[in-house]
């Protein structure tokens, strides 16, 4: 009997702390650098992954200011012989942004346009520039940096040169190494140097100079004369070969050595500047969606397409759509029917030409044999299919039922011609495997992206998962193709590359690594003698995560906090700059700590107890969780549905088991106990507040700019019983929150005005009742399971029969939608309540047959809260609105920075603000005065407010206002 070979070790297997001098490295980096340098437990958990399947933890973090920083920590690495690891976004799906060494991120500093040249059409800019930043910028110009993976709103030029990045729009300019003109580079051993062509004048000036520089272009031309014709017969001559080094840069006819190092993923130097190319870039596009019966038959395809000259080609199997129609992802009925679907861009700066090009695309089409169906798009609709193809596949790979789907074989590229046949040869493997996985990527260059189901978690999953990927290497190989496409080698394909190139250029890799790190020091065995596919996994056979006792039941993920944890795969959705509300607070820190990727890996680590200890205690994990506003985004807009909110609630509940609170989580964790006390003397309470007000700011921490709400003279409820509104029995049941009951009973009132207008019975519960919502802010779980036990208690005869409950408070009908469901799964009144719970808004557009809402011919500036935006959309809203005849401006504005109690603490105010000025509060301001701003949110309008003098209202005291058109000014 065959005894098996040991796997390769784990990432569980390996010690944490491996570099024995990493004490007196951390202090000489303090002592010789401005910018920050972190070596403790918690920083080294955010950064032991990237995008991939692969996890290391690192010696450090370094965080330059400026490129004299990056010098000075080279030196410092050197002198105590430490592995460097330059990262950008850290989206890297191959694996190679992990590793044992100090780990450079560039992003938070080191992310200026140095210079943007239209005339000459360059840009010179720092590794940790984001590439949208840079594109937005050229296209003030008409121009734009054409290679556009679908992380461009996050991922940094810096990376995008380490992976030799493509993206959509290859088509039209390349890949990366097309497009880089000129490197500024720093080595290991502390050269620096700028590279680009050279020319045949060029090279003897330099080899006559002398020095580091002379020695390592005699070795590069050595290297090219040696290999040449092996790197002419062994390179696939297809567009998307990113695999190996690019020796055919070296060759005599050629030799650019900035374009040699594109793709060396951090192994052969540190970038410090580039010189990018400018193309024009195409004003008017014109989308066209193709809907074919599988994706093989799309593939096949593919040649003809070509003939048409689109600037974008992309493909996908229907399976995707059916896992996104699973999650109830919006817009899917854009796409065109059919199981295997391409979208194909026209671009010119002619609008009527690129509609032109789409059209005869779409009438040759129709006389194929068995023709596709197709359709033309908007450029509104253009967006938001573009949006789909970007998040869908691995929003798709997390749909409910699905299997784990992992990366692993992710990124080939064949001859677009082949296409066809490699899907079929390939999905052919894949089912003799048992696998499932679905296809999507760039079909016009023949790169093809998966997610499939391997399994990591254990011995028998991960040698069938090592065997798989052989297989497919020779598969491709076979095809004339590119182990990687666009993603990189790393550890993924580092040790498959000897099939695709064989020993002599292997060799060849290696002297070429050598020439810049003799060393091996910078981001070490990754590419060149790489560990294996199997090893350093995150998972792996001894996967073996805390399974603590909680108080959510994590339905979505088999009733495991650990499994919750584990959802966030890298992708870095979350360190998006430019729209939706994730994530806040890193979009004004720059910090990966604050962002749901790092928040996420540390729970990730916090429950392996290798890296982070303490279990629950552990400070670090709570710092990391301190700046989470609860803003709910990342439920909807990561594409793996992380929750933070709810981790952060889950986490906290057991952090201050056995200890207490500090005194302002009491004071607004149970604001709705201290209002209700309040309205029986509104205002005395009001005045002892205000006498107290200094005493109050320093026993509850609160920031002095801040103004406490005041309480209304008579609540809502007093009111509902003053106007005999009936306590039950009505057709619909209005929720009487906190916040527009105690505080703000008008916006209660006015909902209650619309409702009788539109012919409902409107009943009002008239005991004191709450959702809990700021309970979670603070982990009081207990109490807010008591609380919502109640309140299926007291509403049980409504919830029963069946009558809807309208919440007006956006966080409050979250409760009933969201967290009630993870805390009773099973309870059948929770879930009813959780159906029956809707907004002002979706009750009307939805529930109310005939409803036609009273003109309001103003401008309206709408701004939507966090929890409405991620759970319950703004759609809705919007729809009423303009029913109304309103001029509506919907603001894309992320949070508002409030989020209830967090902005009025002192030490996160200045945060809070921030987040406020991003988008927000600057529009408020120029919005003019007659416009009505809009926003249900009571912490929104209390930071419009507070911020900016302006008084927002409720959707409900807009329509009420529209219903007295008379007061309307």
């Amino acid at each position: 009997m065959q005894t098996l070979a040991p796997l390769p070790l784990s990432s569980h297997a390996k010690p944490v702390d491996t570099f024995p001098q990493a004490a007196e490295l951390k202090k000489e980096l303090k002592r010789e650098i401005k910018g920050e340098v972190r070596f403790d437990r918690g920083s080294r958990a955010m950064y032991s992954t990237d995008g991939s399947n692969y996890r290391q933890i690192p010696i450090g973090l370094v965080v330059p200011r400026d490129a004299d920083d990056v010098v000075a920590a080279m030196a410092a690495c050197r002198k105590y012989g430490a592995p460097v690891l330059a990262r950008g976004a850290g989206t890297s799906l191959a694996g190679q942004c992990c590793n044992v060494a100090v780990v450079i991120d560039f992003t938070k500093y080191m992310n200026r346009i140095l210079e943007l040249d239209p005339r000459q059409r360059f840009a010179r800019v720092q590794p940790g520039v984001v590439l949208d930043t840079l594109r937005g910028q050229a296209e003030v110009y008409k121009l734009t940096f054409a290679p556009d993976p679908s992380t461009h709103n996050r991922c940094t030029i810096g990376g995008m040169i380490g992976n030799n990045s493509c993206g959509t729009h290859s088509l039209l300019g390349g890949k990366t190494v097309d497009n880089v003109e000129e490197l500024r580079i720093l080595l290991y051993d502390g050269t620096q140097m700028t590279v680009g062509p050279t020319t045949s004048d060029d090279l003897a000036s330099i080899l006559q100079k002398g020095g580091r520089r002379a020695e390592i272009y005699t070795a590069l031309r050595a290297i090219g004369d040696q290999y040449a014709d092996l790197i002419r017969a062994k390179f696939p001559q297809i567009p998307r070969r990113v695999s190996g080094y690019n020796l055919d840069e070296l060759l005599p006819e050629r030799f650019n050595v900035a374009r040699a190092l594109v793709g060396t993923e951090g192994t052969c130097v540190t970038v410090l500047e580039a010189k990018v190319k400018l193309i024009p870039s195409p004003q008017h596009r014109a989308l066209v969606g193709v809907g074919y019966r599988d994706a093989f038959i799309a593939a096949d395809h593919v040649p003809e397409i070509l003939r048409f000259a689109p600037i974008g080609f992309e493909g996908f199997e229907g399976s995707i759509v059916d896992g996104l129609r699973r999650k109830g992802a919006p817009k899917l009925d854009l796409l065109p029917t059919g199981r295997g679907i391409v979208l194909v861009e026209f671009g010119s700066d002619d609008p009527e030409e690129a509609i032109n090009l789409a059209q005869r695309l779409i009438d040759r089409l129709k006389h194929v044999p068995d023709p596709p169906n197709t359709r033309l798009y908007t450029p509104v609709e253009a967006r938001d299919v573009w949006f789909l193809r970007e998040s869908g596949p691995r929003a798709a790979a997390f749909a409910p039922g699905a299997s784990p789907q992992w990366e692993g074989w992710d990124d080939a590229a064949v001859a677009p011609e082949k296409l066809g046949r490699y899907l079929r040869d390939i999905r052919a493997l894949m089912d003799e495997y048992g696998y499932e996985g679905a296809f999507y990527g760039h079909f016009g260059h023949g790169c093809i992206h998966m997610r499939v189901s391997f399994d990591l978690e254990s011995e028998a999953g991960i040698r069938k998962y090592g065997e798989f990927v052989e297989r497919a290497a020779d598969l491709v190989v076979s095809y004339g193709g590119s182990l990687s496409g666009e993603h990189g080698d790393g550890q993924s394909r580092g040790a498959l590359l000897p099939k695709m190139f064989g020993p002599e250029l292997m060799n060849a890799f290696r002297q070429f690594k050598a020439v810049w790190d003799p060393q091996n020091k910078l981001n070490p065995h990754k590419v060149v003698d790489a560990y294996l596919p199997t090893e350093n996994l995150r998972l792996g056979a001894d996967y073996k995560p805390l399974q603590p006792e909680t108080h959510f039941k994590f339905v979505e993920d088999s009733g495991s906090f650990a499994n919750a944890a584990a959802r966030c795969i890298g992708l870095g959705a979350c360190r998006k700059l430019d729209s939706g509300a994730m994530c806040p607070s890193y979009m004004v820190t720059l910090e990966e700590e604050h962002s749901t990727r790092g928040r996420a890996h540390m729970l990730f680590e916090l429950l392996q107890g290798e890296v982070i200890d303490g279990g629950w205690k552990n400070e670090q994990v709570k710092q990391a969780l301190d700046l989470c506003l609860a803003c709910k985004a990342c439920k909807s807009e990561c594409p793996a549905n992380v929750d933070l909110a709810t981790y952060k609630a889950e986490f906290l509940s057991h952090y201050y088991e056995g200890k207490r609170r500090p005194l302002h989580a009491y004071a607004f964790g149970m604001i709705d106990r201290w209002a209700e006390l309040g309205s029986f003397a509104p205002r005395v309470a009001n005045f002892l507040g205000d006498a107290s007000k200094r005493l109050l700011q320093k026993a509850l921490e609160l920031a002095p700019q801040r103004q406490i709400p005041r309480l209304a003279t008579i609540s809502f409820q007093q009111w509902a019983r003053h106007h005999e509104v009936a306590a039950g029995g009505g057709s619909v049941v209005l929720w009487a929150d906190t916040f527009n009951n105690y505080f703000r009973p008008q916006t209660s009132q006015a909902a209650f005005e619309v409702l009788t207008q539109a012919g409902f019975r409107v009943s009002v519960p008239q005991i004191h009742l709450c959702c809990g919502r700021p309970l979670y802010d603070f982990g009081m779980l207990d109490k807010a399971k008591r609380y919502l036990r109640n309140i299926m208690q007291v509403l049980a005869p409504e919830i029963d029969a069946g009558l809807p409950i309208v919440v007006l408070e956006p966080s409050c009908a979250s409760v009933f939608r969201d967290e009630l469901r993870n805390l009773f799964p099973e309870d059948a009144r929770a879930d009813r309540l959780r159906r029956q719970t809707f907004l002002l808004s979706e009750f009307l557009q939805h529930h109310a047959p005939g409803y036609q809402p009273p003109q309001f011919p103003r401008k309206v500036l709408l701004h939507g809260h966090c929890h409405h935006k991620a759970i319950m959309r703004m759609t809705d809203e919007e729809a009423l609105l303009r029913k109304m005849g309103s001029d509506l401006r919907a603001l894309d504005a992320g949070c508002c920075g409030m989020a209830g109690p967090f902005g009025f603490q002192k030490e996160k105010y200045a945060v809070s603000q921030a987040i406020g000025e991003r988008v927000l509060l600057p529009a408020v301001r120029q919005t003019e005065p007659d416009a009505l701003i809009v926003s249900d949110g009571f912490s929104c309008r209390e930071q419009i407010f507070q911020a900016t003098g302006r008084q927002a209202v409720h959707l409900a005291e807009a329509l009420q206002l529209a219903l007295h058109p008379k007061e309307m000014g």
